[in-house]
């Protein structure tokens, strides 16, 4: 979880190749209608987000009864992640905050192509944002396999 631009695709792929997992970014269940908005630099409110996150939750219930996966999802406030967890055993989830400085996204942000959220909506994202307390915390102020490495180092503590 995190903001835009923070590495939730490029990390969260990696550690599904690490565990041989599915991989998913929560960013293709978005309705036409969520894409569409954010395309026109409009931030999401929370009823814009409300059926987005239960959806999630349905398929996050259904992984978990299977061999799991991994989702890239911003998560950004307790009560999206209390929705996206709410079909599932906590104790089958482990929430990942990837985490930085605004001015490193927003540059990682204007590097970046191919992707319907403008930079401009990074504001709108920090300023939503509430950092979890239960989650393996990790800086994005390094290389991507180091970021990998220390997601490894912690998973294998908290196992």
């Amino acid at each position: 979880m995190g903001v835009s631009g923070c590495g939730k695709t490029t990390i969260g792929k990696m550690l599904a190749n690490e565990f041989n997992l599915p991989f998913f970014d929560a960013d293709d269940f978005h309705p036409a209608i969520n894409v569409e908005k954010m395309s026109k630099g409009i931030p999401l409110n929370d009823s814009d987000r409300r059926p987005w996150l239960l959806e999630l939750a349905e398929h996050i219930k259904n992984w978990n009864s299977k061999k799991g996966a991994v989702l890239a999802c911003s998560a950004l406030k307790e009560n999206y992640r209390k929705l996206l967890f709410s079909a599932s055993d906590k104790d089958h989830i482990t929430l990942i905050y990837l985490h930085g400085k605004k001015d490193l996204i927003a540059e990682r942000l204007k590097e970046r192509s191919g992707h319907y959220m403008p930079p401009k909506l990074l504001d709108s994202q920090f300023s939503d944002l509430e950092e979890p307390d239960n989650s393996i915390q990790v800086s994005i102020n390094q290389s991507p396999k180091e970021i990998l490495s220390n997601i490894l180092k912690h998973l294998k503590y908290s196992l």
